[in-house]
């Protein structure tokens, strides 16, 4: 699969682009139309958008700020087209991400915020440290406090429950990534019971966040 990467400003979307958004998301659980995406485009810096062959097959609208002082990388809308590669396509989304947040952010650890609709997307945090939630793992004040942050910068304030990271009661559309991976009968079910309970259809959402760290988006680690 030759896949063309490209990321530029949001506000350079056309609404061609965002209706080819808009038809990527009907295919998903989200189906957000483009009503709401021409509101998102206003909201976030960054869009990366993944083609084959002139075919829109995946995209994120993200920005690249500080919060509270801490480097971070928010993904606020994004969704991955069912096709056999959706995992190629999911890792050229985030590695073009990743490279942009190593041009911001040299030298200095980033942490990285996402909205989840499903276990499997967890695979956009291959090569994370720290990642929360985490099966085992009880989260931190710190932890919890990072959780609380990323809701309010997604515009749900008070809406998390900062024990499990959970977003429910979300009046309308709401964001976060789409994607399924291509086998979800392999995705570990400590994963799975995250969404016990969640109705992702309805606006539902797992707050995720894990940390690129500098030394891995220096060496390539997570930029190829």
């Amino acid at each position: 699969m030759a896949l063309d990467v490209q990321t530029k400003d949001c506000t350079a979307l056309s609404d061609s682009e965002l209706s080819e958004m808009a038809d990527l998301c009907a295919e998903g659980v989200t189906r957000l139309d483009i009503g709401y995406l021409s509101k998102q485009r206003e909201e976030w810096v960054l869009v990366t958008q993944v083609f084959e062959k002139g075919k829109l097959m995946g995209f994120a609208l993200c920005t690249l700020e500080r919060i509270g002082g801490t480097p971070a990388l928010l993904v606020g809308v994004a969704g991955v087209r069912a096709c056999a590669k959706r995992d190629v396509v999911l890792k050229a989304v985030m590695a073009d991400q990743y490279r942009r947040a190593l041009l911001a952010f040299p030298d200095e650890d980033v942490l990285v915020g996402i909205r989840f609709v499903n276990a499997g997307c967890f695979d956009s945090f291959r090569g994370l440290e720290d990642i929360v939630p985490r099966p085992g793992h009880k989260a931190s004040g710190e932890e919890r406090a990072w959780g609380r942050r990323l809701a309010k910068r997604f515009g749900v304030e008070g809406k998390l429950d900062d024990r499990n990271f959970v977003l429910m009661g979300i009046e309308g559309p709401s964001g976060g990534l789409d994607y399924v991976p291509p086998k979800p009968e392999a995705v570990p079910g400590d994963l799975e019971d995250f969404f016990d309970g969640l109705d992702v259809e309805a606006g539902d959402r797992l707050v995720a966040f894990g940390w690129a760290m500098a030394e891995d988006l220096a060496s390539g680690k997570l930029t190829k």
